[in-house]
């Protein structure tokens, strides 16, 4: 049976995910803010489910909360990073840039650096980061969460890099990208090739089984990916 974190389990697509790796007979330590969430988790799933409160944004708590699921659970082969924050801020309000920074980029790089060095130390596990399509390019109604998310893809891809150095060959490294999700973290209203969060949720834990070092969720988002990358900055200007 295997060994699972989630950070940000309370909504959304980490607590989707939650719910199918109870399924698949995973032990798995859920976090997030909101307590009663998580305890309404660990009722159905007593034996399961480990809960931990935690808001990620407060850098110093992540650790704590990791290191004390890495001493009751004592290997990890699983760490998922879903806790995330997305703001419509067309006017670079500096209250919504800072909480993006500080859950999207501080408290994410916090996880991720904990976990790597974990699977080094393990000779094992695989860290999965739920980035977004976002990564790709800029963005002027959302600039700090399309930067965040950017910041995430190059972080992401670096520790992959550092694999090499671990001699097992056993430490994986995924960056999902999902395009537009039925979540409350979806930007704004309307938004096309919306995917249902049933839907979304599987897909990823397919990409999570097969060690996908990217994943577009849904697929077609990897051709919106390739004719961003493509597009000069001046022709985004004019349509996004």
């Amino acid at each position: 049976m295997k060994n699972v974190i989630v950070f940000g389990a309370t909504s959304g697509i980490g607590k989707s995910l939650t719910e199918i790796l109870i399924k698949k007979k995973c032990n798995v330590a859920i976090t997030g803010r909101r307590l009663e969430k998580l305890e309404a988790i660990k009722k159905l799933y007593p034996n399961q489910v480990l809960i931990k409160q935690n808001d990620i944004q407060h850098i110093s708590e992540v650790e704590k909360v990791f290191n004390e699921i890495v001493s009751e659970f004592k290997t990890i082969d699983l760490v998922i990073q879903s806790s995330g924050v997305a703001f419509v801020n067309p006017t670079l309000e500096w209250e919504l840039q800072e909480k993006t920074i500080n859950t999207n980029v501080l408290g994410c790089t916090k996880l991720y650096a904990l976990a790597y060095n974990l699977f080094k130390k393990q000779q094992f596990g695989h860290l999965v980061g739920i980035s977004s399509i976002a990564a790709i390019r800029g963005n002027r109604s959302a600039p700090d969460y399309f930067a965040s998310k950017s910041y995430q893809k190059s972080y992401l891809e670096s520790l992959y890099i550092k694999t090499k150095s671990i001699k097992s060959k056993k430490v994986f490294i995924t960056e999902i990208r999902p395009g537009f999700v039925d979540t409350a973290m979806n930007l704004g209203d309307g938004a096309f090739w919306m995917i249902p969060l049933e839907k979304a949720s599987k897909q990823i834990y397919s990409a999570i089984l097969k060690k996908k070092r990217v994943a577009y969720i849904s697929k077609r988002w990897q051709i919106i990916a390739v004719i961003l990358k493509m597009m000069p900055a001046w022709i985004l200007k004019k349509i996004i």
